[in-house]
């Protein structure tokens, strides 16, 4: 279990470097749709890769199993993405963020009901602590929280939508299919997804202005998709769906990190006090003893 909880904290970190690959890929003309598109496609290319040169077997599914790939490519990968970038325009990005953050209590209520994982005491208190913390990163306290209609339900959908990729994905995993296999789906049909609400053309030409650019895109792709997604399906294969999306929140904590030390953004005390209570979370949920469902 221990490589299953390095595994998904590892996806977390690198996760958080979304926000430096991000910024720089508008800087070439790729805007926050188009990085949707070069993450996913080029994910899929690596994926699609990694199975020819291991088991070309497991590009194969069954025809009534694309429910699950469709759900954890379009459903959860594409969706969350679409509905956060919106909620971003729509209000404030700490308000975004402390709505997509609900998404691990909406996994472990989703996980208790089909899958029939317990919900402890020891999870509700890692889900609160990691749900504040998140919150006080994002700069709530900071006054900035500005909501509406609108940004609220594109911040719910973000937030439904990240969760979604753990109970799809476990569905498919069930099913007998490998990590790789899930991961491949997802992210082809996410790519493809993003075709059509974005111009393709116009980040393609991006891409190929140079071979800087090319090589900047595919180590995006590797770096916030290909290994995080990777690494995180596989610790599903060893941890409750729960308790890997908690442990995943360790993500904003190395986001801040990373915009301390690039970007010199202030790190201010309730952002720091945020920081500790995620990576409390974090250590709660390796704590041994067992307890008492509720």
């Amino acid at each position: 279990m221990k490589k299953h909880i390095l595994a998904v904290l590892a996806a977390g970190s690198l996760w958080g470097t979304m926000g430096v690959f991000t910024r720089t890929l508008a800087t070439i003309g790729i805007d926050s749709n188009g990085a949707i598109l070069v993450r996913c496609l080029l994910a899929a290319v690596a994926f699609g890769v990694t199975i020819l040169l291991t088991d070309p077997k497991q590009l194969r599914i069954r025809l009534m199993d694309f429910w699950c790939f469709f759900g954890s490519g379009v459903c959860s990968l594409l969706f969350f993405t679409f509905c956060y970038f919106h909620a971003i325009n729509l209000m404030s990005l700490s308000a975004a963020a402390i709505l997509l953050y609900t998404a691990p209590s909406i996994v472990m209520l989703l996980s208790a009901l089909l899958f029939r994982e317990k919900i402890t005491r020891t999870k509700l208190l890692a889900v609160a602590l990691a749900f504040v913390g998140c919150c006080l990163v994002s700069g709530i306290m900071g006054g900035d929280a500005r909501i509406t209609f609108g940004g609220l339900l594109f911040g719910l959908g973000s937030g439904f939508g990240y969760a979604l990729y753990s109970i799809f994905a476990r569905f498919a995993l069930l099913r007998g299919y490998s990590s790789n296999t899930v991961n491949f789906y997802s992210c082809l049909l996410a790519g493809l997804g993003a075709c059509l609400i974005s111009h393709p053309g116009a980040y393609a030409a991006a891409f190929t202005a140079s071979w800087g650019n090319a090589l900047f895109c595919i180590l995006s792709a590797i770096v916030t998709c290909y290994l995080p997604y990777l690494l995180y399906t596989y610790s599903l294969t060893g941890l409750e769906n729960g308790k890997a999306s908690v442990l995943a929140s360790v993500e904003p904590v190395v986001a801040t990190l990373l915009g301390v030390f690039i970007y010199h953004e202030k790190l201010t005390v309730w952002s720091l006090l945020g920081l500790v209570l995620v990576l409390g979370a974090i250590l709660l949920l390796n704590r041994k003893p067992k307890e008492q469902t509720v």
